[in-house]
């Protein structure tokens, strides 16, 4: 196209000068047009031409460059949109419009590809579209094409009048599909160890009416945990038991239907964190000692610990004549917590404690049913352990793992962790436990042993797990499942000198906590595990295991889409071996190493991308329709074609679609030149004055 001529001016003189001449020609005319002078217009010719000639009109004509507009292919390459033939549709229909468009010059053609970006964004294609066209002006945009599956997650980020073009959106799926999605509208993240909580789901079936009751399978921590039931399309409660601290993941899975997309979004996934409502433990301190202050500044330092503490100090069969108005110490509430509370506790604790006849015999042995039945104990000895007045000479003896000698060894040594210590959670990794077998411990020396074997009691599972050891390699810390509880023993009392700093001290703090928390069935610190947790982009996978010949050498993944990965494992020499999934896709992962099973979450448990995976032009349409565009299903209206609308025409039409041609350049230069040459215009200035010369002359 020719550039069309413009005129400018030029002016020989400053305007204002060049305003002040034609003032005195307009003056000196309408002067002489007042006095009715011979020849008064004729005389306002010269003067006009000498003023167009200081004007200096000019026609200017711009050297134009054309641009080229340019055309975005958004091609969704997100999970949902590779399903049931949709990948292939997009990529037939990526090369059709690449056919379509070709390669003219004056149309620019760019394609972005569109994954998801996480779990809780989902497939953000406005968002690379907006990217696509950040460095392009309104002017110059021709349109943009989306080949998806209708199902983006940001369409409230664009509007018509920022996108500056119109939209088509070319859908990959068909109207017709079918399939179950299971979502989670309502669920806690937290809740308190023992209680149940409560949940709302949603399982959207197009083929059910509404209300039908749908079973689903419920799963904890990848174990069958029952079945519930919810309506169809309706929200639906679901009950969530909560058993152990740290985190649960719930699952429910939905049967599958005939002809669905995908059974991956049957199923969706709660992670709980379980939090333990104030520990509650019984401490019962014998004979005093030092360690007593350590036990109990340790247990109060906790907050969410609540102590009970009592110190037995003399048989209630003493005779003592202080009168009863002057005692100022309670009684002792024997009954209330041996039978009465006594499963209310978490944690019981005998310190340095012997049978001193306050505690009948017949309380303890409900001690000893309290373990059987889940509950926690602990002893912590000192040389009363080894005389005829022990708790091993109780019923007590049937949950221990440990039988006394009689002997005492008073002798100076340094704790040291067995083979099992140094992969048992409990004491693996503690602070100042040297990498090296070989190597001792940076810890303080303790001063004596209660001498035991590992005789375990009848209610004991197996052998007592030592995990340290002190004089003479002699056991010192034991511990031991008996039914359905847990039990151990520390065989000294001279712990106390790690709080003091003797040599240096040690993590008695640490030790403590562990100890207590293994008894009361903490999940991290259990033996033999297998889980997982996010690292970076990736899935890191943990077995923990005591003995290394029985350790597996691949864990099997399984991932939200149900494809499976078989990763190495590598032992990291503390109990643990190691894999590492990659890339990890978001949602729920199966583990399986074929002894143990998990389950995992990684990022989001429910992903927006794998949510609702049917096809959907409901996003786009709005703003495919307030910029021109239009919204086809290549499956039933087939491949439309493009073409190239000028001016302010329709985008779109039957079987075909329209790009913009904007008609977009660059001025590359300017051509100028003078529209009244000197000698023509001396020519009719002259001409002027002859003129009016010969119209007074006459």
């Amino acid at each position: 196209m020719t550039p069309p001529v413009e005129i400018a001016l030029a002016p020989l003189v400053p305007v204002p000068v060049l305003w002040g001449l034609g003032a005195l020609v307009g003056l000196f005319t309408a002067l002489a047009v007042w006095r009715r002078a011979r020849g008064a217009w004729t005389r306002l010719l010269p003067g006009a031409l000498l003023l167009l000639v200081l004007a200096n009109p000019q026609g200017v004509a711009e050297r134009r460059e054309p641009l080229a507009d340019v055309a975005v292919i958004a091609v969704d390459e997100s999970t949902s949109n590779r399903l049931d033939g949709r990948a292939a549709r997009t990529v037939a229909g990526l090369a059709a419009l690449r056919d379509s468009l070709g390669d003219s010059p004056d149309l620019e053609v760019r394609v972005t590809r569109v994954e998801e970006t996480d779990g809780e964004r989902g497939t953000r294609l406005l968002s690379a579209v907006r990217a696509a066209l950040a460095d392009v002006p309104p002017s110059r945009r021709a349109g943009v094409i989306a080949l998806t599956d209708g199902r983006v997650h940001d369409a409230d980020t664009l509007d018509a009048a920022t996108l500056g073009a119109p939209l088509h959106v070319l859908l990959t799926g068909r109207p017709d599909e079918v399939d179950r999605h299971l979502s989670v509208e309502a669920a806690p993240t937290y809740g308190l160890v023992g209680r149940t909580l409560e949940a709302t789901v949603r399982l959207r079936d197009p083929t059910l009416a509404d209300g039908t009751p749908v079973p689903l399978t419920l799963f904890r921590d990848g174990r069958p945990a029952g079945t519930v039931t919810v309506p169809a399309n309706r929200p639906g409660s679901v009950s969530l038991p909560l058993e152990h601290a740290g985190d649960t993941v719930f699952e429910m899975r939905a049967r599958p239907v005939p002809g669905e997309l995908t059974v991956v979004n049957n199923r969706a996934a709660i992670s709980v964190n379980g939090v333990r409502d104030r520990l509650r433990v019984l401490l019962v301190s014998g004979q005093p000692h030092a360690g007593e202050r350590v036990w109990r500044n340790l247990l109060k330092s906790d907050p969410n610990v609540d102590l009970v503490h009592f110190t037995i100090l003399r048989s209630p069969h003493k005779d003592d004549a202080t009168p009863l108005h002057e005692l100022a110490l309670i009684a002792f509430p024997i009954a209330d917590l041996f039978q009465e509370r006594l499963d209310s506790f978490d944690l019981i604790i005998f310190d340095r404690y012997r049978r001193q006849g306050l505690v009948p015999l017949g309380y303890l042995a409900n001690v000893a049913a309290y373990v059987r039945r889940g509950g926690a104990l602990l002893l912590a000895v000192g040389p009363e352990f080894a005389e005829t007045v022990s708790l091993y000479d109780s019923a007590l003896a049937d949950v221990l793992p440990v039988t006394p000698t009689r002997a005492v060894i008073d002798e100076a040594f340094r704790p040291n962790p067995t083979a099992m210590g140094r992969r048992h959670p409990v004491t693996a990794s503690l602070p100042g436990l040297p990498s090296d077998a070989n190597s001792e411990p940076a810890w303080g020396r303790w001063a004596r042993v209660v001498e035991a074997d590992l005789a375990a009691g009848a209610e004991v599972s197996g052998d007592g797990q030592t995990l340290l050891t002190g004089a003479g390699e002699r056991p010192l810390l034991v511990l031991a499942r008996a039914g359905e509880g847990r039990a151990g023993v520390l065989l000294s009392d001279t712990m106390w000198l790690w709080a003091k700093g003797f040599e240096g001290g040690g993590p008695q703090a640490e030790l403590l906590r562990r100890v207590a928390h293994w008894l009361m069935r903490e999940p991290d610190l259990e033996e033999e595990t297998l889980g997982a947790r996010m690292v970076g982009d990736g899935l890191e996978v943990t077995r923990r295991g005591l003995d290394p010949e029985a350790m597996p050498d691949t864990v099997t993944v399984t991932d939200p889409l149900g494809q499976t990965h078989e990763l190495p494992l590598t032992d990291q020499g503390d109990g643990r071996a190691v894999a590492v999934l990659p890339d990890a896709a978001p949602g729920v992962h199966t583990l399986d190493d074929g002894t143990l099973s998990a389950v995992a979450v990684a990022g989001t448990p429910n992903p927006l991308e794998t949510a609702e995976v049917r096809a959907t032009d409901a996003p786009l349409a709005p703003l495919a329709e307030a910029s021109g565009g239009t919204v086809r299903w290549l499956e039933t209206d087939g491949m439309p074609a493009v073409r190239r609308v000028s001016g302010t025409g329709a985008l779109a039409g039957s079987g075909w679609i329209g790009l913009r041609d904007t008609g977009s350049y660059r001025v590359v230069g300017v051509d100028q030149a003078a529209l009244l040459p000197p000698w023509l215009a001396l020519l009719l200035i002259l001409g002027g004055l002859g003129l009016a010369w010969w119209r007074e002359a006459r």
